[in-house]
């Protein structure tokens, strides 16, 4: 079949679900393509992490990787957390003749125009929903979801169009009235075959970058602007930090934004007394060997959706503490510590680093257990392409 993705923001080198669906549903004999926006509108703080320099050579080398090609279409501006495209993404959707239409984010401005156009669009709709309660910020929150169940939900309910929640939350009900019963719940996740544990790869990657096999190694892989924390993880690695019997040494691995913040963070990190190796930003398909490294993951504030990929590796992980990191933590498979408490951040990691190895074994193995068992995407990848196969066959039966 072919399928087409249309999203607000995606870049070649990320890990983001669009990246790692579409790639696996072509490993699935799939034709499929992605419409997104030019990245020349979208903000720095999303595109300094890959950068967006020789971004079309990028597109060319994904789809050469994966077999998906990506179609960028010119954007007035990016506003809000969403794209405001210029006119000619429904042709461009129509000209492509998709045999089903997956819209990421139920919410964006393009998706709602798209839901308004249903009927004269004449495709198969999916829709997803990645929203999450604390994500939520905007002054003028109330008045959207006001408008969104008035002008949207009812679209979306008559046509009885899917919507595939990829977060555990009731979001979608309680501000848009989308029974819950009326969606499906896919999580995201990672590919836990190329995501593992690999003794070789970590021997050897120690052995080029200078780190003893006792040595107790924490990783830090992803943005350092100020939502993800990075002066909060800088400031707390100032100080040396003690392991018994081991050294500790941390790998971060990201771009700090290139302004007044990032400045601070670069000067801070380069103050610190403990032992750092710094890497710029990695590709999805590069950080494997980074992670099969580490002993710890360290996320100093929002946890993006690496965590699937470090728990797959066997990395118990230190979260901040909120609504679904709490989860993501319990059973053994993680710390938590309390917003913007550097002292309990650098506890857990010593804990981490002074804890028992029997009951570190632990930690290990029910991170990986967590993963393989319930985020695995090369299934939950199968579970999206068969929504997709059942509404193309529920359209055409009507």
């Amino acid at each position: 079949m072919k399928f087409v993705h249309v999203e607000d923001f995606v870049h070649p080198n990320a890990g983001y679900q669009v990246n790692l669906l579409t790639r696996l549903q072509a490993a699935q004999g799939h034709e499929v393509v992605i419409v997104t926006g030019e990245l020349d509108k979208i903000p720095t703080f999303l595109t300094s992490f890959f950068g967006k320099d020789n971004i079309e050579e990028k597109d060319r080398m994904f789809e050469k990787a994966t077999g998906v090609k990506i179609i960028r279409h010119p954007l007035y501006a990016y506003y809000s957390g969403r794209a405001i495209f210029k006119p000619g993404v429904h042709q461009i959707i129509k000209s492509l003749n998709p045999d089903v239409l997956f819209i990421h984010n139920e919410d964006t401005v393009t998706g709602m125009k798209l839901l308004w156009d249903y009927k004269n669009m004449n495709i198969p709709y999916v829709l997803d929903c990645h929203m999450l309660e604390m994500a939520s910020e905007n002054k003028f929150r109330e008045y959207f979801r006001a408008f969104y169940r008035k002008f949207v939900t009812p679209v979306i309910l008559k046509n009885n169009i899917p919507l595939i929640r990829v977060v555990d939350t009731d979001f979608v009900q309680k501000h848009y009235n989308i029974p819950l019963e009326k969606t499906k719940l896919l999580s995201f996740g990672t590919d836990t075959e190329f995501y593992k544990p690999d003794s070789r790869v970590k021997k050897e990657f120690r052995r080029e970058l200078g780190i003893d096999d006792n040595d107790f190694v924490v990783i830090y892989a992803g943005k350092m602007d100020p939502a993800k924390g990075g002066k909060f993880l800088a400031e707390s690695l100032q100080k040396k930090i003690n392991i018994k019997d081991k050294n500790v040494k941390f790998i971060i691995i990201g771009n700090p934004p290139k302004d007044e913040y990032g400045d601070d963070v670069n000067k801070i990190f380069s103050e610190s007394e403990n032992f750092i190796i710094k890497f710029p930003t990695q590709t999805y398909f590069d950080l494997a060997k980074f992670y099969q490294t580490a002993d710890v993951a360290i996320f100093p504030r929002q946890c993006s959706m690496s965590y699937y990929e470090v728990q797959a590796c066997e990395l118990p992980v230190i979260l901040e503490k909120n609504e679904i990191n709490i989860s993501r933590a319990e059973n053994m498979k993680g710390l938590i510590f309390s917003e913007n408490s550097m002292e309990e951040f650098r506890n857990a990691i010593e804990k981490f680093g002074n804890m028992d190895a029997e009951e570190f074994k632990i930690y290990k193995h029910n991170a990986r257990k967590n993963i393989v068992d319930n985020y695995n995407f090369v299934p939950i990848a199968q579970q999206f392409t068969d929504i997709m196969i059942e509404e193309y066959n529920k359209f055409h039966s009507k």
